[in-house]
């Protein structure tokens, strides 16, 4: 199997971000986004998509999270295109349902070279500590942008806005494990019946 490993940096005036991605990796991560709850969650990702992950990123948050928040989930995207490259032998396709107590999502994504989100998650308030709940959907937007991915995100029940967070974020990896997986079944085939995706 090839390296499925790519690091992106994103400078603007808005942020400066490096991430680095091994899709083979075991779920290690290190974080240091100034974000607590966004990095948080990511480790959820890394865990369970067995994705290793590294971000360092700065950002103007003396503003707010907004540019932070999306110009990670842009430079994630990024690293998923570039690490998957063709896509040759992956499943292309991934699903997840995640529980947390009374909390439940479902995760469906297919890496399928068109880009496209559907979210659905209500939170009952409108941050987590200081993290802005709507920020949720600016990350996985910027992300499904580029990494050329469809994603859709339904939470199907829930109270806590933690704990509705949370599963979304382990079913997103779990998801995404799922997907990027090599099925042996097809070898070095493209799983489209375009031959390209």
């Amino acid at each position: 199997m090839k390296n499925r490993q790519a690091t992106i940096s994103r400078d603007t005036l808005e942020t400066q971000i490096t991430l680095s991605i091994d899709l083979d990796g075991s779920g290690k991560c290190n974080l240091d986004t100034g974000i607590p709850f966004l990095e948080h969650m990511l480790e959820q990702v890394a865990r369970h998509g067995l994705i290793d992950l590294d971000i360092k990123a700065k950002g103007d948050l003396h503003i707010d999270c907004h540019h932070t928040v999306e110009d990670i989930g842009i430079t994630f995207g990024q690293a998923f295109s570039q690490s998957l490259a063709d896509k040759k032998g992956i499943r292309r396709y991934g699903h997840a349902y995640v529980p947390l107590d009374e909390a439940l999502s479902r995760v469906v994504i297919d890496f399928s070279g068109r880009p496209g989100l559907e979210f659905h998650a209500k939170f009952a308030r409108g941050s987590i500590g200081s993290f802005d709940v709507e920020l949720f959907y600016e990350f996985f937007q910027g992300f499904v942008n580029h990494a050329n991915a469809t994603l859709h995100i339904d939470n199907l029940r829930g109270r806590n806005a933690h704990h509705i967070a949370e599963t979304i974020f382990k079913a997103f990896g779990r998801a995404v494990r799922n997907a990027v997986d090599i099925d042996g079944r097809i070898g070095d085939s493209i799983p489209s019946t375009k031959g390209s995706l």
